[in-house]
């Protein structure tokens, strides 16, 4: 069982860095909306590693979202603030993105560039969590 897990979780932060490397060349192109969705599933994957670390197994986006805010950053206080607030934004981001058909979309290529780089961040904390 713990080799499957590892397997899940190593699955997991390659899907993560694949969503980065994704968004980033998305953006190249300003294909806006599609970048925020692999924005998203970055945070979205790298969470969902820590969620088979800890044997939390879930198939909703805002169940991972609120037990990862609940766990990590409430209770253990193991990652700032900050972290949620970009997974928070991300989410958002992405809902609007993919589902919201009578708004147009007004994000500029350079507030895209920041959730991305936002996003960057936090991989990165979580892999290194992850590779302790």
């Amino acid at each position: 069982m713990a080799e499957y897990n590892a397997l899940l979780i190593k699955n997991c932060i390659v899907k993560a860095s694949a969503a980065l490397s994704d968004a980033e060349y998305l953006l190249k192109d300003e294909r806006k909306s599609l970048a925020l969705n692999r924005i998203y599933y970055a945070v979205f994957y790298i969470v969902q590693a820590l969620a088979y670390k800890d044997g939390f197994i879930t198939s909703k986006h805002s169940q991972l979202m609120g037990w990862f805010n609940k766990k990590y950053i409430h209770e253990a206080k193991t990652f700032p603030q900050r972290l949620n607030e970009i997974y928070k934004n991300a989410f958002a981001n992405r809902q609007e993105a993919d589902y919201d058909l009578l708004t147009a979309f007004d994000l500029s290529v350079e507030q895209v560039q920041i959730y991305l780089e936002d996003s960057k961040y936090f991989v990165e904390v979580v892999w290194k969590y992850l590779a302790i």
